[in-house]
């Protein structure tokens, strides 16, 4: 029987890797395999960012998608958590009667939803910030080095 406490904690502690996916749909989940790759990939850009400086690009990129990828997971945990009894023991418990202990809501289930949705909006917020932020950041040094670019002479014909 599949837990709904156990897969929202799962969800927001190590849904980033994919252990929720593991956990309710098995190893033949294609999502259980993909979801480790953008938050290696946003892990690398952190350890770039750090070696490198905040002025790589390439950080700028990968960043992200660790806060994406963390704050989806968050939000995943919500829908779990928030998921009545009948409808999750009809999806992930379908042998079980729909009042089955394993799709109740318990504190903590809350607990499991309150640090999903202050983490998730804490980061979901951070990575915008940071995008835009290095964004902005590089327009304005691109208009920059335009504006002092020497203009071309005009012939006199």
């Amino acid at each position: 029987m599949k837990n709904k406490t156990l897969a929202a904690w799962l969800t927001f502690l190590g849904g980033p890797l994919g252990l929720h996916r593991w956990y309710l749909h098995g190893g033949g989940d294609r999502l259980a395999w993909i979801l480790p790759i953008p938050t290696l990939a946003g892990l690398y850009g952190v350890l770039r960012a750090r070696s490198i400086g905040l002025d790589d690009p390439l950080s700028w990129v990968l960043i992200p998608l660790l806060g994406f990828t963390i704050a989806g997971c968050a939000i995943n945990a919500l829908v779990y958590g928030l998921m009545a009894a009948e409808k999750w023991n009809r999806r992930f418990n379908p042998g079980a009667s729909e009042d089955a202990r394993a799709g109740q809501t318990n504190w903590f289930t809350v607990g499991a939803l309150a640090a999903s949705l202050l983490v998730g909006t804490t980061v979901l917020m951070a990575s915008l910030a940071f995008s835009f932020q290095h964004y902005f950041e590089y327009q304005v040094e691109a208009a920059r080095a335009l504006s002092q670019s020497p203009e071309p002479k005009k012939s006199a014909d």
